[in-house]
């Protein structure tokens, strides 16, 4: 054992620095099977004083640490980087598990960094609150990874992303240093918000081991609503109706015949309305039974199905939240994750598919779904070599020409540093650097991640 392991060993525990490949193995690569990189060890610390002793025995060794949450990235930006110069240790939040009771007064509650989204929901649903972000990873991601990625998700129309849920936070600086705001003031103006400049920042600038979080009132769910429509301009003007009608609208999601087939195939489910259609918009309406009666008020297309029990609605949401386990059983995706203004979302689809194949062929599949109401859809392309990264880029350069971002989720991550220019200013990116070099001044955090 090397000398930064024995200490490593020493400070979070032997059993709980890995060094046999068969277990490193399954921390080395991220979800899509796109991104991988070697680690010397992976360090399990289970406290922030943990986490200190961590980021100190790396610091002074000039090791790269690669933070991990629940692995559920898509972006290459939890695992760590091929070609690095030197293998990194990867630090893994797992342990990080405090959950605090539900302060109800405030509706605030404190979780560490390794609990999943689901089981903060849970916890929250005991207390007749609700947590506001919430996606089909809900089982694996996790507190400490969400922030990082600024998260968003199904239920971002309604609550906003991971940002708009965070109130404090606890994170390590690479020198030991424990920043902790956790308060959960409403009001508070002394100066720079660090608890929201690392919101989004990757693992950069530290590794967040717990936050204090925002919930809302629990609204039970009046309506769930599936409709066959022609296309995305067709979905997105059938979300403005009934947002425009249903004020307790929470998700509206887009989803086309491709990933529907795709998702058919791989769950045995049945043509959702009789009979096929080019794309479908899901929504959801929160509320009393009077908010789903009022859906007669909107001009639903006549392939329309609506659930009103718990079971039905989950059936046809089911459709949508399946689409990422059946496109990754058919090959190996290339993910893009854009957002596009609504105004100018129906140009970018109609020349999505000509981009793709001109870059990757004219074998490429391209399954196309999101979160409509943010105007954020996922691009996902099946045919290219996964080390192939034409596609990506031209599927960014076209969000870009569109007025979009390259990111609305997932982050920048590995796979999307060298295009951060397509979305940020030099000036931006020059004021970004400058942060990171402050807090991480000898790149120890996640090098190659955000920016190249």
């Amino acid at each position: 054992m090397s000398s930064l392991e024995a200490d490593l060993a020493m400070t979070v525990g032997a059993e709980q620095v890995l060094t046999d490949p068969d277990l490193l193995d399954g921390y080395l690569w991220d979800w899509t099977r796109r991104y991988t990189g070697a680690a010397r060890c992976v360090a399990r610390p289970g406290s922030a004083q943990e986490v200190a002793g961590v980021l100190r025995c790396c610091a002074d060794r000039g090791v790269p640490v690669v933070t991990q949450g629940g692995n559920t990235g898509l972006v290459g930006g939890s695992v760590p980087g091929a070609g690095a110069k030197q293998p990194a240790v990867l630090l893994s939040t797992r342990r990080l598990r405090r959950l605090d009771p539900v302060d109800t007064l405030a509706a605030q509650v404190t979780a560490g960094a390794g609990v999943t989204l689901a089981e903060l929901r849970a916890h929250a649903a005991a207390a007749g609150l609700e947590y506001g972000v919430d996606l089909a990873a809900r089982d694996s991601a996790t507190v400490g990874g969400t922030i990082a990625t600024n998260a968003g998700g199904i239920n971002t129309i309604r609550y906003g992303p991971t940002r708009a849920q965070l109130l404090g936070v606890e994170a390590v600086l690479t020198d030991g240093s424990v920043l902790s705001r956790m308060a959960g003031l409403a009001a508070d103006n002394t100066g720079y918000d660090l608890t929201q400049l690392l919101a989004g920042s990757e693992g950069t600038l530290a590794v967040i081991t717990a936050a204090r979080l925002r919930l809302w009132p629990a609204e039970p769910v009046a309506a769930a609503v599936l409709a066959g429509v022609s296309g995305v301009a067709a979905a997105a003007n059938l979300y403005a109706e009934i947002r425009a009608h249903l004020p307790g609208l929470r998700a509206a999601e887009y989803l086309e015949a491709a990933g529907l087939d795709l998702v058919r195939e791989a769950a045995g489910l049945p043509l959702p309305l009789g009979r096929p259609h080019p794309a479908y918009l899901l929504a959801e309406i929160a509320g009393t039974p009077e908010q789903a009666e009022r859906l007669g008020e909107v001009a639903l297309p006549d392939d329309t199905a609506v659930a009103l029990d718990r079971g039905g609605r989950a059936a046809l949401w089911a459709y949508r939240e399946r689409h990422t386990e059946a496109i990754s059983k058919a090959g190996i995706p290339h993910k893009m994750d854009v957002a596009i203004p609504l105004g100018r979302i129906a140009e970018f689809r109609g020349e999505l598919d000509g981009a793709v194949r001109a870059a990757g062929g004219p074998d490429c599949r391209v399954i196309v779904f999101g979160h409509i109401g943010a105007g954020n859809l996922h691009v996902n392309v099946l045919g290219p070599d996964p080390a192939d990264e034409a596609v990506d880029e031209a599927v960014l350069r076209l969000a870009a020409a569109f007025g979009g971002t390259i990111s609305a989720e997932h982050g920048i991550g590995r796979a999307k540093a060298g295009l951060l220019h397509l979305s940020r200013s030099p000036g931006e990116i020059a004021a970004m650097r400058a942060v990171r070099s402050a807090l991480d001044p000898s790149g120890v955090l996640n090098p190659g991640v955000l920016f190249t």
